[in-house]
């Protein structure tokens, strides 16, 4: 019988992604992946490190999944991913953790794991997170163990050279390096084949996605590549994920402006709206810099959903600063943020040059302003959608009830609807009858595509 894999996964889209191929390379070695802890014979929990809160939700996980070995003497747990790759043999070695952990495994060695994991049964240490210049993992096909049939991830590229100053990207994940673009239009053929419905492009920056010329000729780009996965399938949505100020060009979108199947969202990081902080935060970009990429999206898209990361209580940033973050926020009109206080990672360059003195109470109260003014936003532009009619992708039923469909529109913003004829994977006409600051409310008009209902609101 083959061996059960458990696999929990943290953070972010890229991080669900990897454990896809994970998934893929352990079931190729004889695993089967199991839904939950308690039969498994070996558990990996993928990590984040993007916050200190995250890695203390996996140590707290970690020591809780302990009393699983009383039951199955043989379980093997391992680290993987970021948090790996930042604490390396410290996950190993640190007796304070009151836990064992049988395996460490970085980002670029998941192709090593069955060895690994042959290394860690015979009683040695299993650890590899030494960091790739090339690896890609072009040629694995994902185990797609968590999909919903309806959506997928496909990874484009991977590593970050950015080098923001509060964030450990660049050292967890390595250089950036772009995955051959035959490589991504095979796999994205082969789920418009199966029936999938929307793909989304993953890279910590898609807009830095370069692939060399033949011949010496002219690289191929995100706006290139982006056209040729949305010409696969008019039927196939294509979302991208994320963007970085810097580089979002007015190519990329003409590009979508081209294509009526590129979802028309941008997730657009701001961090925050002070030069000088951004600066600091060695951000590339300034306020008006970042004012200007809007411009330009609201001039070729004007429809397009706009959505943002903030951070609160950055290093050294004054009232003055914050109240920048907030009058940005009121003249952009985000439909949707992640909001978070600042948190310092070890080894960055502002945990290096940066005190980190904005007391928590003061970046706590930041916070709660930005998260007020921003349920405002969301609730300004969801109450303009009402009484519009909305092309909805649907993804399965509403959390809270199996009497409700949900879906999303191009926009990425999630509509619920009475359950009806329609089917996860169908395009539905939804009809939208109200809202709250999250969700969109409707009925359904029609099971199709919005152009066919003759009337495109919204």
């Amino acid at each position: 019988m083959n061996k059960k894999l458990y696999i929990e996964t943290y953070g972010c889209q890229m991080n669900f992604s990897d454990s896809e191929i994970v998934a893929s390379v352990m079931t190729s070695h004889d695993f089967d992946i199991t839904t939950g802890p308690h039969d498994a014979d070996v558990i990996f929990l993928n990590t984040c490190s993007i916050r200190d809160h995250a890695e203390q939700r996996v140590l707290n996980r970690l020591r809780a999944l302990q009393h699983l070995r009383k039951k199955k003497p043989g379980l093997l747990i391992g680290v993987l991913g970021c948090m790996a790759e930042r604490l390396k043999t410290g996950l190993l070695e640190d007796k304070d953790l009151g836990m064992r952990i049988d395996m460490v495994v970085g980002p670029d060695a998941y192709r090593q794991l069955p060895q690994l994991l042959m290394d860690a049964e015979s009683g040695q240490k299993a650890i590899d997170v030494m960091l790739s210049a090339d690896e890609t993992y072009a040629d694995i096909s994902p185990v797609r163990y968590g999909a919903d049939g309806v959506s997928a991830f496909i990874s484009i590229m991977r590593g970050c050279e950015n080098f923001c100053a509060y964030c450990v990207v660049p050292y967890t994940r390595g250089k950036e390096r772009s995955r051959d673009p035959e490589s991504i239009l095979s796999e994205a053929t082969q789920l418009a084949n199966k029936g999938y419905r929307e793909v989304t492009l993953l890279g910590q920056n898609v807009n830095s996605y370069r692939w060399p010329g033949r011949d010496h000729g002219q690289p191929l780009v995100f706006s290139e590549l982006i056209g040729m996965v949305a010409a696969i399938d008019p039927l196939l949505r294509v979302r991208f994920a994320t963007s970085h100020p810097k580089d979002m060009s007015d190519q990329l979108l003409h590009a979508m402006a081209r294509y009526p199947n590129i979802c028309k969202a941008i997730h657009l990081p701001m961090q925050s709206g002070s030069s000088a902080v951004l600066r600091r935060m060695n951000r590339k970009y300034s306020r008006q810099d970042y004012l200007n990429r809007v411009g330009a999206i609201r001039a070729i898209l004007p429809e397009c959903g706009i959505s943002t990361d903030l951070i609160a209580g950055y290093c050294g940033e004054t009232e003055a600063e914050h109240r920048d973050t907030l009058s940005v926020m009121q003249e952009v009109g985000f439909d949707f943020a992640f909001m978070f206080k600042y948190s310092e990672r070890p080894d960055t360059l502002a945990a290096k040059k940066y005190p980190d003195d904005v007391p928590d109470q003061v970046k706590t109260r930041r916070l709660t302003e930005i998260i007020h003014t921003q349920q405002a936003l969301s609730l300004k532009s969801n109450r303009r959608d009402v009484g519009s009619l909305q092309e909805v992708l649907v993804e399965g039923y509403s959390k809270r009830s199996k009497n409700h469909l949900m879906g999303r529109t191009g926009h990425n913003k999630v509509v619920v609807f009475p359950a009806c004829e329609v089917q996860p994977g169908d395009y539905a006409v939804v009809e939208i009858t109200g809202c709250s600051s999250a969700t969109l409310k409707g009925v359904l008009r029609q099971k199709g595509l919005l152009q066919q209902a003759g009337r495109q609101d919204g």
